[in-house]
C-alpha cells in the first residue's frame, strides 16, 4: 500500500544557517583541511574536502593539477585509459593523494579499473559511480571491489537513505556519495519522479554513516559557496560538485563563440550528449535522465576555487568555527522563504 511520509524534506535554499558567537578575529582563522581516517581502508586523507564531480566535462586531469594545488580533490572520469593514467602519475606525482579513479559496474568497467591501479599503484581512492546505488548488483560490485583493493579507500554511491548507506558501508565502502537529483543538469527528478531533497538527505544519511564510522559525500545540488557550508554544517564530510566547477579551461571540450559570447558545453552523464559520446547513444529501454547546456566559458578555475574557500571560511566565522570539521557542531539552521534580495536579478 502507498505511504507518505509527512516529515517536511528541505532542500539548501529552504534554509539560512543562523549566526553564532565567535571569537575568531579573522576568516584566516579558519583552518579548512581536515584529517580523516576511513573505516575499511584505514588509511588516513588530509586535504580541503571539496571535489570535483567524475563527470566528463569537469573530472579531468587538468582539473585535479589546478584543484590539488589548493588541497581541494577530484574524482576523475572514468574514460582515461591506463596509459594516460601513467603518464599523467609521471608528470603529477603530487596530486595523486586528491584524486579517486572512476569506475562503473559492467565487466569492462572492472577490467578498465584493475589496468589503471595496477599501471598507478599510488592511487589509493577508487569511485564507484551509479546513478543508482539501491540495486543488489551494485552492493556485490562493492564487495567484490574491496576484495579485490583491500587497501585502497572506496567511494559508492549515489543513495539518500539512511539504510543503504550502513548497507554500503557494511558491504566494504569508506565514502557513500548522496544525491539523487540535485544536480544542475540532471533529470532524474522529472523523468521518474525519484529523489529526496538534498540537505535533508545529506542530514539523514551523515548520521547513518558516522554511527559505523563511515563518510558520506554531499553530492550535487550546490551552486554557490554558501550551499557548500549548509551541505558541511548538515553533516557532510565532503562536498562534491559539477556545475559550480564548470566552464573553466581545465575541463573538457572546445569554448565556442555564440552570439559575441564565449561558452563551453556541459552535461549531464545520463544525458544522450554523454551516451552518444560514450556507448553510441540512447538504449530503447531507457530514457535520458540528463540535459546538455551551455555554460559561460570562465577561465581559470583559479578564481572559482578562491571564491569556494572564502565563503567557507567566512561562513565559519559566522557561526563561530574555527576548522571546517567544527562547522556541523556549530550548525543551526533557520528555515526561509527568500535567501536574497532579487531586486537587481541573481548574482553575477
Amino acid at each position: 500500500m502507498p505511504n507518505i511520509i509527512n516529515d517536511i524534506k528541505l532542500d539548501f535554499k529552504d534554509v539560512l544557517l543562523r549566526p553564532k558567537r565567535s571569537t575568531l578575529k579573522s576568516r584566516s582563522d579558519v583552518d579548512l583541511f581536515r584529517e580523516i581516517t576511513f573505516r575499511n581502508s584505514k588509511r588516513t586523507y588530509k586535504g580541503i574536502p571539496v571535489m570535483a564531480s567524475n563527470m566528463d566535462t569537469v573530472g579531468t586531469f587538468e582539473m585535479a593539477r589546478a584543484l590539488s594545488k589548493h588541497g581541494l580533490f577530484t574524482t576523475v572520469h572514468k574514460y582515461y585509459s591506463a596509459e594516460e593514467w601513467k603518464e599523467f602519475a609521471k608528470e603529477n606525482p603530487d596530486c595523486l593523494g586528491n584524486v579517486a579513479a572512476t569506475s562503473g559496474t559492467s565487466a569492462g568497467d572492472f577490467e578498465r579499473l584493475l589496468s589503471v591501479v595496477n599501471a598507478v599503484p599510488e592511487i589509493s581512492f577508487i569511485c564507484l559511480d551509479v546513478a543508482n546505488g539501491y540495486s543488489q548488483h551494485f552492493v556485490e560490485f562493492v564487495r567484490k571491489v574491496r576484495g579485490q583493493f583491500p587497501d585502497h579507500t572506496i567511494i559508492a554511491g549515489n543513495v539518500v537513505t539512511g539504510e543503504m548507506v550502513e548497507e554500503l558501508i557494511l558491504s566494504g565502502a569508506d565514502i557513500i556519495k548522496v544525491g539523487i537529483g540535485p544536480g544542475s543538469v540532471c533529470t532524474t527528478r522529472m523523468k521518474t519522479g525519484v529523489g529526496y531533497p538534498q540537505l535533508s538527505a545529506v542530514i539523514e544519511c551523515a548520521d547513518a554513516a558516522h554511527g559505523l564510522k563511515g563518510h558520506i559525500i554531499s553530492d550535487g545540488g550546490c551552486s554557490c559557496p554558501g550551499d557548500l557550508a549548509k551541505a558541511f554544517g548538515a553533516g557532510a564530510d565532503f562536498v562534491m560538485a559539477g556545475g559550480i566547477f564548470a566552464g573553466h579551461d581545465e575541463c573538457s571540450g572546445e569554448v565556442i563563440e555564440k552570439n559575441g559570447k564565449k561558452v563551453k558545453l556541459f552535461y549531464g552523464m545520463s544525458s544522450s550528449t554523454a551516451m552518444e559520446k560514450h556507448v553510441g547513444g540512447v538504449a530503447e529501454y531507457r530514457s535520458s535522465e540528463g540535459k546538455t547546456v551551455e555554460v559561460p566559458y570562465r577561465g581559470e578555475v583559479e578564481k572559482t576555487v578562491l571564491d569556494l574557500l572564502g565563503g567557507l571560511r567566512s561562513a565559519c566565522t559566522y557561526v563561530g568555527a574555527s576548522r571546517l570539521r567544527e562547522l556541523p557542531r556549530r550548525a543551526t539552521f533557520i528555515r526561509c522563504t527568500q535567501q536574497l534580495n532579487p531586486m537587481y536579478g541573481p548574482p553575477s
